[in-house]
Parts: C-alpha cells; structure tokens; sequence
C-alpha cells in the first residue's frame, strides 16, 4: 500500500521481494519471491531456532505472501504507480511504509517468530565470520539499497528506502522492548533496610537485597535491586539521598519484564 507503488524497498529478503518482483516478468509476483526467498532459509534454520519459532515463521511470511497477493491482485485498489492513500508522497510513503513493516516484524518477533529469513540468515552465520546479527542485516540492506540504486539508475529512491528501513527499526524496538521501558536501580547502601522499607512503601512494590561486600574498606554492604518506570526515577533518587546521602546508585535500561515483583 505504501511502498512498492512509488518503487521504495523494504529491507531484508521483502526489500529484495520488491526489486525482483520490478525486474522480472508479470507472472513472478511478489508473493512468489517472498516465498521462495524466505521459507528455505526458515526450514534450514530449524536445527538452530527450533520447531515451534520456524512453524512461527513460515506461518507469517504465508500470511504476509497471501495478503500481499490480495491486495495487488485481488481488491480493486490502484497499487500500481502510487500509494492509495500517499499518492506519490515519497516521505509519507517511505514513514508509513517502515512503521507497517516494523510492526509487522516486532509482532512477529515479540510472539516467538521472525518475518524475514535474512534474520535467520544471520542468526546463523554472522557469528562466524565476526559481525553482530544487527551488523549482519545492515551490510545486507546496504548491498541492497546500492544495487537498487544502480538497477534504477538514481540513488534517490534507495534513500528513501534507508529511511523506511529505520522506521522499521525503531518500530521493532517499541514492540519487542515496550513503549515504556522500565529502569533498573542497583543501590549500594549501609542503610538498606531504612531504604527498603520507604521504596515499598512509595512505590507499593517489592525490593531484592543482594549481600556484598566493598573492596577498598572491606565494609559489609547490601544491594538494593529495584525496578522503576521512567516516571518514578526522580522520586527514588530523592528517597536514597534523604535516608544515605553516600549511597551509590547506577540506573540502568530494562528491555522487558517477565513478572511483577509486588507483596
């Protein structure tokens, strides 16, 4: 609806769905290419990502191979030379285009599968020739752009593509991690039980003590574990430092949480 129409790409194996679809006949589709792109790469994965996450997989990219049929194919909606609700408005196109892929793709993530085999791809290569998977499917996306920018002889719809592709990103990240990332506080105090007891009582929720010991004096001291939303990090602060103005506390990001740590 978005992106195909004006010619921007998708990353991973849709994006190259996209450009093979452009450049051969009428009757390879881009359903046909998302499939045989994507599937042998799913069942070769197998042994690595198991039974239910490659089930998972084939699942959504079906999905996404008939819907994407349907629309192009079947509904009478013009998806030839314009978005049906962009109309050639390369930015639009390119931001509604990434955030309906990265949705896309983080619901799949965030439920046990993947939407896109050069995920698997990675997964199951990057290690060995010394990149991270996200370094991986970014050279991979890299390649693309510039081939498809040599193919259509102008880089300016590939860069509209890089735009699309980190929108994708983002929109990944917010649903596999969470719209309101929660924050984790490790506080090292002599007073953790005075501390404790006015963090259950502020925030209504449990605290961990973990024993420990510093290096330097050789004192006896606890950490105080506790996880906060972005929201309650000031109040906390202000609690530490009015029971143990020396206490030393680090806030760290917390990508997800399984369970809720309530009395």
């Amino acid at each position: 609806m978005f992106l195909a129409p004006v010619h921007i790409y998708d990353s991973g194996f849709s994006g190259t769905s996209m450009l093979l679809w452009q450049l051969t006949p009428e009757k390879y589709t881009f359903s046909f290419f998302l499939l045989i792109l994507n599937i042998p790469f799913f069942l070769y994965g197998y042994r690595k990502q198991g039974f239910v996450f490659t089930v998972y997989s084939i699942f959504a990219i079906v999905i996404y191979s008939l819907s994407s049929y349907v629309i192009a194919d079947v509904l009478p909606v013009n998806v030839v030379d314009s978005s049906p609700f962009a109309g050639t408005d390369l930015l639009l196109c390119s931001i509604f285009g990434g955030l309906i892929s990265g949705i896309g793709s983080g619901l799949t993530i965030r439920f046990g599968g993947a939407i896109d085999g050069v995920e698997v791809l990675a997964v199951i290569f990057a290690k060995k020739i010394g990149l991270t998977v996200g370094t991986f499917v970014m050279i991979y996306n890299s390649l693309l752009y510039i081939i498809a920018g040599f193919v259509l002889n102008t880089f300016i719809l590939p860069l509209y593509s890089v735009i699309t592709y980190a929108v994708a990103i983002k929109a990944v990240d917010f649903l596999v991690d969470g719209f309101d990332k929660a924050k984790s506080a490790m506080i090292i105090t002599e007073k953790a039980d005075e501390i404790s007891q006015a963090l259950s009582n502020a925030f209504e929720t449990g605290v961990t003590q973990i024993s420990s010991k510093g290096y330097y004096e050789g004192k006896n001291k606890t950490i105080i574990y506790f996880v906060v939303n972005r929201f309650q990090i000031g109040k906390m602060k202000e609690i530490v430092s009015s029971i143990d103005s020396s206490a030393f506390v680090t806030i760290t990001e917390v990508a997800d949480i399984m369970r809720k740590s309530v009395k």
